[in-house]
């Protein structure tokens, strides 16, 4: 059967070659030479400006970058914003342009490294893109050019040096700070102190943090707020407490950062009461807690203890307390679904519920997964939950929706998943081709392929075309379902739409054909897969070995793999686990052995069930001793022999009266495990 040959008419010749046009990265540049443009930063609309991110990356490479700049700007070419100045830092390859554009737009006006979007966006870029260093080349062109580093670009430039770990050098660059014309602050040091202990070099930090006093500069709440910070991260709770108190003595009175350290420090300590005694202070002296007091408090609890002990006592607190209410909440059913715990994550919903308690919809989404999971055999009680958050207002998200859809067929409750599937359109929440192509997967995995169908045609009588995608994931359906007649038929209409089949769809039509045992069909199907110029992976190659394995026809399987391997695809571990369990059902052991050897020569794992398969055949052939040296060496290769494969390994030693070892095995089994 020529799937695609006798397709060929239906759709145009050019098909089989065409490739999707790529877009470029960069618009091309019209200018030329020393032109200047007229939209380098568009005036036309100052809240969305067009601006040409190729000619200011080509002006900043050039040595007279900042005379370009200014002639820009004196031109009234440039249109100087926060948005178009954080669009320009976001959109430049080179890491050192995002600082030469920060030095010189904080020359012409230092309140931009003032605002907050424009101090994020130029953090995040000297992180992404760093690290940035300051040469001496770089610095005596900065100097020539008349313009300065400004304290506050010194700040990020230290901040981001922090967070790339580059202790020693901030310290270096910190030594030296004379020499780029600032003077000493207290500002500086806490940039440089917090650096240092972003990068984990706490001494160093406390170094700088007593220099501060012979460079006449003297500590402040934030200085404080820094060591504190970095003491409670490693749990050295006491050093906090004292630092607290040396605060208050020079009069900085401990602020909601100070004691939301504090809390954390007190639950990496595991001292949970004085964690909770902490709020209590907070509230004495009128600091009212913030979202991230009640996160580290909550997060802290589960974390240094049982998570059974931790909710119950996080129930009574959270009933006692009212502040930040909702925001505790969602963290104890955020951690209560880390941890699995599907009945406590219903008695809290069903509890607070009643009193007007509703979760955001993403702490939702994570709550549903969990229990979807965890009570797979009380869905009812799942739907129950779903249905009175929608009642109390909630509004699910497309994913939730998917999640429980999807859980509700997988359980038989077919009447409950349409009814979720209705309420999910009645929402509006099914509008575009990839939610459709989600809801498509879903029906495809419950193998309801009517409603996935219904799904397909629905979506073009709403306006919405199918995708490449779209065809694959119902090609998928229909093949794993062995419907392989409504395979080909939507493979036409693929076709028909002017698309071209990828390496998915033919692996997918591949796999589905050897399903139901067509592997002649495959065969066609794989070498008019390279007629089209698409070139089969290792995937492609495994359905084949697969199928060839299981019925036996082991030569056929060889060959494929040497041919494959003379395409240049490596064999990985499933490659090689195929034939081994065909070598071993064969009882030709000697040969499933040389494949074992290449397999771990070439650095691949074999799965438990390959061993297990392997190492008794080994024994079955009374190959004990080489069974148990390989038993013992899967520790080697980062595996626990699991339950079942110890039972071959010790059943066989015991039929030999080998028990000595057989005790020996299990006692080094049972330490290994613990």
């Amino acid at each position: 059967m020529r799937w695609l040959s006798s397709l060929a008419s239906r759709v145009s010749p050019a098909l089989r070659t065409q490739t999707k046009p790529r877009k470029p990265l960069l618009p091309s540049s019209p200018h030329k030479g020393n032109s200047f443009p007229s939209n380098l930063i568009s005036a036309k609309n100052p809240k969305f400006p067009v601006i040409d991110h190729l000619y200011i990356a080509r002006v900043l490479s050039r040595k007279d970058w900042f005379l370009l700049l200014d002639h820009e700007l004196n031109a009234r070419r440039i249109l100087l914003t926060p948005q178009s100045v954080a669009s320009v830092l976001q959109n430049q390859q080179n890491p050192l342009h995002p600082l030469k554009f920060s030095i010189w737009f904080s020359n012409v006006d230092p309140l931009f490294l003032k605002n907050q979007s424009v101090r994020g966006v130029l953090a995040n870029t000297l992180f992404r893109k760093g690290p940035v260093v300051l040469s001496v080349e770089f610095l005596k062109d900065v100097k020539n050019s008349g313009l300065k580093v400004t304290e506050d670009l010194l700040c990020i430039l230290i901040g981001s040096w922090g967070r790339l770990g580059l202790a020693k050098y901030c310290a270096a660059v910190f030594g030296q700070i004379s020499f780029l014309g600032l003077t000493l602050s207290t500002r500086l040091y806490n940039a440089v102190i917090d650096a240092l202990v972003k990068s984990n070099s706490l001494d160093l930090a406390y170094l700088k943090f007593q220099q501060m006093p012979a460079d006449n500069c003297h500590p402040d709440r934030f200085t404080y707020n820094i060591l504190i910070h970095g003491v409670c991260k490693i749990g050295i709770v006491d050093e906090a407490v004292r630092l607290v108190k040396q605060m208050e003595g020079l009069g900085y009175l401990p602020n909601v950062h100070t004691y939301t350290n504090l809390v954390d420090g007190f639950c990496k300590s595991k001292r949970v009461d004085e964690a909770f005694r902490v709020i209590k202070i907070m509230r004495y002296k009128n600091v009212t807690p913030n979202a991230a007091t009640v996160r580290s408090l909550v997060h802290g609890v589960f974390r240094c203890m049982d998570p059974g002990k931790a909710f119950e006592l996080l129930l009574s607190f959270v009933e006692r307390e009212s502040l930040l209410f909702k925001v505790a909440c969602d963290t104890i059913l955020y951690c209560l679904s880390n941890n699995h715990m599907s009945r406590e994550i219903a008695l809290f919903l069903k509890k607070f519920g009643a009193k007007g308690y509703l979760p955001d919809s993403s702490t939702f989404n994570i709550t549903m997964v969990c229990l979807t999971k965890e009570l797979a055999h009380a869905q009812d009680e799942v739907h129950e939950l779903f249905e009175n958050y929608i009642q109390g207002g909630g509004k699910p998200g497309f994913g939730t929706y998917l999640v429980l859809i999807e859980a509700m067929y997988k359980s038989g409750n077919i009447d409950e998943g349409n009814q979720i599937f209705e309420q999910l359109i009645k929402d509006g929440l099914l509008s575009s081709v990839h939610s459709y192509n989600m809801v498509i997967n879903c029906f495809c995995k419950a193998q309801i392929l009517d409603r996935a169908s219904r799904a397909f045609g629905d979506m073009q009588h709403n306006g919405i075309l199918p995708n490449l995608v779209t065809f694959n994931t119902l090609l998928a359906g229909y093949c794993k379902a062995g419907e392989i007649s409504k395979a080909h038929e939507l493979l036409i209409m693929l076709l028909e739409h002017g698309f071209k089949p990828d390496i998915f769809t033919f692996s997918t039509i591949i796999d589905g054909l050897c399903r139901v045992n067509q592997i002649d069909d495959a065969f066609d199907c794989f070498f008019e897969m390279v007629s089209w110029g698409i070139t089969p992976n290792v995937i492609t190659y495994n359905i084949l070995l697969r199928s060839l394995c299981f019925i036996g026809d082991i030569a056929r399987a060889e060959r494929l793999m040497e041919n494959m391997q003379v395409d240049g695809i490596k064999p990985d571990s499933y490659s090689f686990s195929h034939l081994i369990q065909s070598f071993c059902r064969m009882n030709k052991v000697e040969k499933a052995e040389e494949h074992f050897l290449v397999m771990l020569k070439s650095g691949l794992n074999p799965d438990n069930y390959t061993y297990s398969v392997f190492i008794k055949a080994l024994c079955d052939l009374g190959k004990l001793d080489v069974a148990k040296e390989i038993f013992l060496s899967m520790e080697a290769y980062d595996y626990l022999p699991n339950s079942s494969l110890c039972s071959i390994m010790l059943d066989s030693l015991i039929q030999h009266n080998r028990f000595e070892e057989a005790c020996r095995m299990v006692k080094s089994f049972v330490r290994r495990k613990n």
